[in-house]
């Protein structure tokens, strides 16, 4: 079954590669304000054990150009999940404040640590020059898969 899951998000991202060129015509980018930096507060949720947990993060990105940006995510979910997430991670900027993230990486649980991945949507809405509201959601790829769901504030600089 996770085999199955990987394939249909693979398929995904290989069928809708095409639209970013065309998606970026309304694209916002300011070349002075390269860096971006958020905190996330989330939660996460393990379906297979259905409990969900409080979650709290930072987000860092570097705008390569008007279409990808590259950085890291460090999570950390608390309570029975008891979990931390790093990943790097590939932004792709489709349109307006629209991105999907992607990006492996690890995740430590319960002392061991692991390989995860990362595919997820968020939106940035900007707020003023310099900062930004983003509500988004990830879909983690582990040994225990998870649903990320949340709001981030963030500074350009």
């Amino acid at each position: 079954m996770p085999y199955i899951r990987q394939c249909l998000i693979a398929l995904f991202l290989f069928v809708s590669l095409p639209l970013f060129g065309i998606a970026q015509i309304d694209v916002e980018f300011d070349e002075a304000r390269r860096h971006h930096l958020s905190l996330v507060t989330a939660g996460t949720n393990i379906p297979e054990e259905n409990e969900t947990a409080f979650t709290i993060g930072l987000d860092y990105e570097y705008r390569a150009n008007r279409l990808l940006g590259f950085g890291f995510v460090a999570e950390h979910a608390f309570e029975a999940v008891d979990a931390t997430t790093v990943l790097a991670v590939a932004d792709i900027h489709l349109w307006r404040g629209l991105a999907i993230q992607v990006g492996p990486g690890i995740e430590i649980l319960d002392g061991d640590v692991v390989a995860a991945g990362r595919i997820g949507a968020l939106y940035e809405i900007e707020i003023g020059e310099h900062f930004t509201l983003s509500p988004q959601v990830h879909y983690d790829i582990s040994e225990e898969d998870g649903i990320v769901f949340g709001v981030s504030i963030g500074r350009n600089f």
